[in-house]
């Protein structure tokens, strides 16, 4: 009989206060720059693009432009995530690595707040930028996973990252929404103004939860590299070993081919579900709260995953998710009244971190511990490939048939083929020698 478990298992190594801190300040990061995710990505910036910034242009144009721009991000991610998570596993630079993309992203975040009305081409660049330096940050905070604390508890853990990122965005997008509603509240001219001073409270937000990280959460140093100028030589060497092992390890190539297919369903959802919205001519207003929903839903729906991965397995919780998205899909596709857009989105909110969560664990049980940063960089490298196609091919479809409702169908493939890869997967099988 197997033994029982707290179902988030968070006794961890929680006896030692210090493992504790770290656990605490690196889940809190997600806390913080999920707001970016919410307030930016999927909540304010596709309906200000759509209504302020490019308000003369037809709808499917700039859905266009935002699928097009969310897909040059992450060819800039893809392109550089190997190398730089080659160099950083060769010594401790994972945080500092971290905090420079971080930064990135949070000037590019507040500097929309100065983008005047019909400057869509600024906006749009700056939309870029912030979402390179969301990404690429997220490619070290994922590979800090394994150093926070051992392979039995990397369910529970990176559960309960999902799960704050899930609240701390909820609560600050909620935030963000009354001051768009209620502007005069906080002595601002109008709704406007309001989300204009959204974007830069979201930077805000954002480096005050990089801070704890950087601070509390320490790197075990597993290679004698103390100069960037090695770790580069080392890293680029490191990489093509790598690539290597990649190539003989099946389980790891199943994994991440399965990963590729459905990720992309996940994440184009995020990005475009608002436009899609705004598209079939549902009110920003609505779609926001719709949005909240999704947070609010997605903070116990997170940990839930968490429980179900340590008593079932992390396959069987992805395998839950992806027939819920399969069901999501067909009935977004038919969508006609916005109270089926809160439905949808409570139940995206019920799926979403558990499959973001339990593939972020699964995968760190089939890497080498000492190239965590290496590997999540192939991992990070082959979900912005996919968000690269799946905007893309949404934001064409409804260009080149001027239907949205066409594009969402696409999904489809995406979500039944990455289920059908990773039924080849075995999650017990031993890590590669690096």
């Amino acid at each position: 009989m197997r033994a029982r478990t707290n179902w988030l298992d968070v006794r961890l190594p929680y006896s030692d206060i210090n493992n504790r801190r770290e656990i605490i300040a690196w889940a809190l990061y997600d806390w913080g720059n999920s707001a970016f995710a919410t307030v930016i990505i999927a909540g304010f910036f596709p309906v200000f693009l759509k209504q302020y910034w490019a308000a003369d242009t037809d709808a499917t144009i700039s859905s266009f432009r935002l699928g097009l721009a969310n897909s040059i991000a992450s060819l800039l991610v893809l392109s550089m995530a190997p190398v730089l998570g080659a160099i950083a596993d060769q010594g401790t630079f994972k945080k500092r690595f971290l905090v420079c993309f971080a930064a990135v992203g949070i000037i590019a975040t507040g500097a929309l707040s100065f983008v005047a009305s019909g400057q869509w081409p600024l906006a749009v660049v700056l939309y870029v930028f912030g979402g390179v330096g969301f990404a690429s940050a997220n490619i070290f905070y994922d590979a800090l996973l394994v150093d926070v604390t051992q392979k039995r508890h990397l369910d529970g853990v990176s559960a309960l990252g999902f799960a704050l990122g899930y609240l701390g965005g909820g609560l600050f997008l909620a935030f963000c929404a009354y001051l768009s509603l209620r502007p005069e509240t906080f002595g601002l001219a109008d709704s406007t103004q309001a989300v204009r001073v959204s974007f830069l409270l979201v930077a805000l937000w954002w480096t005050m939860f990089t801070v704890p990280l950087w601070r509390y959460v320490r790197e075990r140093r597993t290679k004698a590299v103390t100069t960037f100028k090695d770790a580069s030589i080392l890293g680029i060497r490191q990489l093509r070993s790598t690539f290597r092992t990649v190539r003989r390890h099946r389980q790891i190539i199943v994994f991440l081919g399965a990963y590729w297919l459905y990720i992309d369903g996940v994440d184009t959802i995020v990005r475009m579900a608002v436009d899609y919205g705004v598209a079939l001519g549902f009110t920003s207003q609505h779609l926001i709260f719709a949005l909240l929903v999704t947070q609010f839903v997605g903070f116990p729906a997170a940990l839930a995953f968490g429980w179900i991965g340590q008593r079932l397995s992390a396959k069987t919780g992805i395998f839950i998710g992806l027939a819920v998205y399969i069901g999501i899909t067909l009935w977004a596709y038919k969508l006609q009244h916005m109270w089926e857009f809160y439905a949808i989105a409570a139940t995206i909110g019920l799926v979403q971190g558990g499959v973001q969560s339990l593939s972020r664990s699964l995968y760190a049980r089939l890497i080498p511990d000492n190239a965590s940063a290496e590997f999540f960089g192939f991992y990070n490298l082959l979900g912005k490939f996919a968000a690269v196609i799946g905007p893309a091919m949404m934001g064409g479809v409804a260009y080149w048939t001027h239907s949205t409702r066409l594009s969402i169908l696409s999904l489809l493939v995406l979500f039944a083929g990455g289920a059908i890869l990773l039924l080849f997967v075995d999650e017990k099988a031993s890590p590669p020698a690096t």
